[in-house]
Parts: C-alpha cells; sequence; structure tokens
C-alpha cells in the first residue's frame, strides 16, 4: 500500500481560467477580427474590380485589333479584286488591239499584193528591156514606200495598243505604291 494516495493529501487540482480574461479575449478578438474581415471583404472586393476593369480593357483592346485585322482583310481582298479587274481590262484591250492590228497588217499586205499583181500585169505589156527595168524600178520604189507607210502606221499602232493595255496595270502599280509608301493606320 505504498503506493495508494495518503488520505491527508488531496490530489493537486487544475488551476480555472476566471471568466473575466476570457471573456475580455474574445471581445479583442472579435474588434480585431471584424475590421480584419471588413478589410479583407475590401481587399477582394477591390481586386474583383481591378481585375474586370482590366479584363474589359483586354476585350476592348482584342475587339479593336479584330477589327483592325478583319478591316485590313477586306481591303486586301478589295485591293486584289480591283487587281482582277485591271488584268482583265488590260488583256481585253491588248486581244481586241491585237484583232485591230491583224486586220490593219491583212489590210496591208492585200494591197501590196493587189499592187504586185497590177505591176505583174503592166510588165507583160512593156515592149522593151530597158521599158521593163524602168517600170521594175518604180514598182518596187512604190512597194517600198508603201510598205515603210504601213509598217510605220502598224508600229504606232503596236506602240498605242501597248500603252492602252499596260494602263490600267499601271494605274494599279501607282496606287500600290501610293498604299506603301501611305503610313499604316494604328489600331
Amino acid at each position: 500500500m505504498a503506493n495508494e494516495p495518503k488520505a491527508g493529501k488531496a490530489a493537486p487540482e487544475k488551476p480555472t481560467i476566471a471568466a473575466a480574461p476570457v471573456e475580455k479575449a474574445a471581445k479583442a478578438v472579435a474588434t480585431v477580427a471584424e475590421p480584419a474581415q471588413d478589410l479583407a471583404g475590401k481587399t477582394i472586393e477591390e481586386s474583383g474590380t481591378r481585375t474586370r476593369t482590366a479584363m474589359e480593357k483586354n476585350m476592348e483592346q482584342a475587339t479593336r485589333t479584330a477589327d483592325g485585322f478583319y478591316k485590313a482583310t477586306e481591303e486586301a481582298m478589295e485591293f486584289g479584286r480591283g487587281n482582277f479587274e485591271a488584268m482583265t481590262k488590260a488583256t481585253q484591250t491588248y486581244v481586241s488591239g491585237l484583232q485591230e492590228l491583224s486586220k490593219q497588217a491583212f489590210a496591208a499586205m492585200q494591197a501590196l499584193n493587189e499592187q504586185a499583181v497590177q505591176n505583174a500585169r503592166a510588165m507583160a505589156a512593156v515592149k522593151s528591156l530597158k521599158e521593163a527595168a524602168d517600170l521594175q524600178s518604180t514598182f518596187a520604189k512604190a512597194q517600198l514606200e508603201k510598205s515603210m507607210t504601213e509598217a510605220t502606221k502598224l508600229s504606232e499602232a503596236a506602240f498605242k495598243l501597248a500603252e492602252q493595255s499596260a494602263a490600267p496595270v499601271a494605274a494599279r502599280m501607282t496606287l500600290a505604291m501610293e498604299r506603301m509608301t501611305r503610313p499604316a493606320a494604328l489600331v
């Protein structure tokens, strides 16, 4: 019985905390916690507002950028359409001009052939070698002059055709150069 507690001695009691200091501590924590909660709420609200504002600005910028790309794409498509129309017009002008040049060349060759037939008939009617030589010299000179005149006309018509058929393409090139030298519009 050595291990038995002695009857005269009481077991030590746990110390008790007075109720008043606990209430004061609870009030102090509540006093600190309330402003902290308000501060946290305000911080979260401000953070949300800033995030929403930043998102709105980013969306606005993205919309402006997309609109700029859309506009640039439309302009590029319109410019390409204009180029296609210019090439079509240049080709039509060239083909119709070639047809006209062909008609003129054919008419010139036909006139030269008719002149050659008349010269041959005249040669058939000559009575002397001197008369034939003089007549041949006159015919050759006339043929050469006529050939040179027709060649000059055809060259001038071909040059004019080249200018006319190149004009639409040249106008598009001028427009392209103007657009390239113009400063780009910033979004």
